[in-house]
């Protein structure tokens, strides 16, 4: 069974992904995800906001003053090279050691900084590069139209200023999810991930303070991408990576059905080892020799939502709908 596709431009050998976590930190364990059957990796995401607390925690300020003038800046420049040199020097390490794609990740919350960043990645050999730019229009002035500028101006800059091929994750906080992904995909990007994994919040009602839920994902997390990419994946000009409750080589076949073209995996690994990759492998080969499938592109977008259909289980959201055969 050819299990090979294309996503990014690049040639994958299987279309299941490692995606971004500590684990892809480790140039060690990218070569295990490698030999177990991953496709490409996305190594371990750069946020800002890790760089920014280097920053505090080396410097002992929180802020620049006056008492520290143009050494806060010189010292605060210096923390921020020495820990994006170490990570880009992963990278090039894995670059060596790889024979499968390297993808790069970033998270940033400037915007000079997305364009820094962007090109470091490409100076350190990444094949591509993902822009984790998941949104939490948490503050009441922030509009729609604030959130779209954002992305427009961000991938604008970029894809002037690199020329590796850019795709962009996103969360579920979009007020017109399919309007924006598909005007998102006419940009010029060449993927769109679906989706972030936010951070979970959770009550400690002893101590009575919000903390955090645990990160990884569950199994029935699946199905709001699922939907997601049966919806967009025949009204995009850009290919689509599915992330967040994959855990089974089921759920694989699944989203390939509906139009996926890669498919990122997380949670799974952190729970059931680096191996798993390998046992998803197996179970999609194994599918696709049951049904008689030579190659992915037989099947992908089998069960993509068309877009004339408005009958799709997909467009559905009320139960009594559903079970009423309401039309």
């Amino acid at each position: 069974m050819d299990t090979s596709t294309k996503y990014l431009g690049l040639d994958l050998k299987s279309p299941i992904i490692a995606g971004s976590c500590g684990l892809t930190a480790d140039v060690d364990k990218m070569v295990e995800m490698e030999q177990a059957g991953a496709g490409a990796i996305i190594v371990k995401s750069v946020f800002e906001e890790q760089i920014i607390y280097d920053i505090k925690k080396n410097t002992h300020v929180v802020a620049p003053t006056d008492n520290y003038g143009d050494s806060y800046e010189y010292i605060a420049a210096h923390v921020a090279d020495d820990s994006l040199n170490k990570h880009f020097q992963m990278i090039r390490e894995a670059k060596k050691r790889l024979t499968i794609p390297v993808i790069g990740s970033i998270n940033c919350f400037s915007y000079e900084n997305w364009l820094t960043y962007a090109i470091k990645f490409q100076e350190a050999g990444c094949d591509a590069l993902e822009l984790n730019m998941a949104i939490l229009p948490y503050e009441i002035s922030l509009s729609a139209d604030d959130v779209e500028r954002t992305f427009t101006q961000i991938i604008n800059t970029l894809r002037k200023s690199i020329s590796i091929p850019i795709s962009i994750k996103v969360g579920t906080y979009f007020t017109d999810m399919a309007k924006q992904m598909q005007q998102l995909s006419w940009m010029g990007i060449q993927g769109i991930t679906m989706f972030n994994k936010s951070v979970q919040v959770d009550v400690d009602i002893e101590n009575m303070t919000l903390t955090n839920a645990s990160f990884l994902s569950n199994p029935d997390e699946l199905h709001n991408t699922l939907r997601w990419v049966a919806i967009l994946s025949k009204k995009m000009r850009c290919d689509l990576s599915a992330s967040t409750g994959v855990y089974k080589s089921d759920d694989v076949v699944k989203l390939l059905l509906a139009g996926a073209n890669t498919v990122q995996v997380v949670s799974c690994l952190y729970k059931n080892g680096i191996g798993t990759l390998r046992e998803l492998n197996e179970g999609l080969k194994g599918w696709m020799e049951r049904k008689g499938f030579e190659n992915i592109n037989q099947f992908r977008g089998k069960l993509a939502v068309q877009p004339n259909d408005k009958a799709s289980v997909a467009l559905r959201t009320q139960f009594m709908k559903y079970f009423a055969e309401i039309v």
